[in-house]
């Protein structure tokens, strides 16, 4: 996979660096270069403007979509 060069200036990668790729709860896909501090993950998947839901909201959220798709 070849990752833009103003992704990679950014996220300030190397070659070799590896990355994590996470879908946050609105479904956008975040990338993450893996030699990042704890601290600069703060806050990366929850939005203050965001609902909490619980473990069966989710499992509902789910099982909705794969109703869905069917």
């Amino acid at each position: 996979m070849t990752i833009p060069p103003e992704i990679q200036a950014h996220l300030k990668l190397q070659p070799g660096s590896r990355v994590e790729f996470i879908i946050d709860g609105s479904g956008a896909v975040k990338v993450l270069p893996l030699d990042i501090s704890v601290a600069n993950l703060a806050g990366i998947l929850h939005r203050p403007d965001t609902p909490t839901v619980s473990i069966d909201e989710m499992n509902q959220a789910i099982q909705d979509e794969i109703n869905h798709r069917a």
